[in-house]
């Protein structure tokens, strides 16, 4: 694992568009181009494996995007941990992650490893989704995409 080079832009951009359907994210009503963010690849002879994309506020760096090709190997946990050193090591106090009220196993996942439900957005995603159609309105589990979570580990 290391940290991402120019060299791995276009590669992200075209995992992302495979992974997310775009390499655009909405945060805020703002479009957000994930592959050109910093962060962090796991590469192997097929590829990126895993990949998590970070945006740095004035006291906090937020995963926009994290993926591991293969769940249950522990990359993902890797990639949260690196993303929390280098905030840490950035003197922000705190990792801020955002997910939407139908991923249940992203829900699982981050306060698994530490991060606490922080704030909930009503009708987020529908805002969202007029700026972005592609949005889709059903998500995981047939549950209607709506609402914005967003969770918070401190690393300070």
């Amino acid at each position: 694992m290391r940290a991402i080079r120019a060299e791995d832009r276009d590669r992200i951009a075209a995992f992302l568009v495979e992974r997310w359907y775009d390499r655009v994210v909405m945060l805020d009503g703002r479009a957000i181009d994930a592959a050109s963010l910093p962060g962090f690849v796991e590469l192997g002879d097929g590829g990126i494996l895993g990949l998590v994309t970070l945006l740095d506020g004035v006291s906090e760096s937020e995963i926009v995007t994290l993926d591991a090709v293969n769940a249950f190997t522990g990359l993902g946990t890797r990639l949260v941990e690196k993303a929390a050193e280098r905030a840490a090591d950035l003197r922000l106090s705190r990792l801020v992650v955002r997910t939407t009220n139908d991923n249940l196993d992203a829900l699982r996942f981050y306060q698994r490893r530490g991060f606490r439900l922080h704030r909930l957005v009503p009708g987020a995603i529908d805002e969202e989704r007029r700026t972005k159609p592609s949005i889709p309105l059903i998500g995981r589990y047939g549950i209607p995409v709506r609402d914005e979570l967003t969770l918070v580990r401190d690393v300070g």
